[in-house]
């Protein structure tokens, strides 16, 4: 099975000339006053509910090392995956209209965070690590190439100021 590896930085479209804006709209509701609200910061809770019109709601905590409920999705995490998908989804528009056949899409995406003295921080970098299985008849080479192409394209790497990282593997499918 030929296996491809790319890595490649995030090449960003800031200060392109825009056509379409988009609106997207959200409700964060803090679910974790308790009784005291933040009177004893070891004491309230980092619980919150992410509200989209007609969306199943997502239960959200900070991340444990801030005090958060490890059984639920935080900021972090969801930035990390959010990156993940909107690469995902042009990838596979990319490879739609050129031809190429995914037959499976599979990523393993991982964030770095630094943390600084202060308490604030940054991501470092996102490594997208995707295995995608493409048919036998498909141009592995432009299925390469099209990575570079989605990550133009990704409207969230666009709007992150750190790089992403692309670790592909392709795979030919078995008859």
């Amino acid at each position: 099975m030929p296996i491809l590896t790319a890595h490649f930085f995030c090449a960003s479209t800031y200060g392109a000339i825009m056509s379409k804006t988009h609106h997207y709209s959200t409700e964060v509701n803090w679910t974790g006053a308790g009784r005291n609200g933040t009177k004893n910061y070891r004491a309230y809770e980092r619980h919150y509910d992410v509200i989209i019109d007609g969306k199943p709601t997502i239960k959200g905590s900070s991340d444990p090392a801030f005090r958060g409920d490890p059984a639920c999705h935080n900021p972090e995490d969801l930035l990390v995956a959010a990156t993940s998908s909107c690469h995902m989804l042009w990838y596979l528009h990319y490879c739609s209209v050129n031809n190429i056949v995914v037959t499976a899409y599979k990523d393993k995406a991982e964030g770095i965070m630094s943390e600084a003295e202060d308490g604030s921080g940054r991501f470092e970098k996102i490594t997208l690590q995707p295995i995608i299985t493409i048919t036998a008849t498909s141009d592995i080479q432009k299925a390469k190439e099209l990575h570079q192409d989605a990550n133009k394209a990704c409207f969230i790497a666009n709007s992150l100021n750190c790089p992403v990282l692309h670790e592909a593997t392709i795979l030919i499918a078995e008859d």
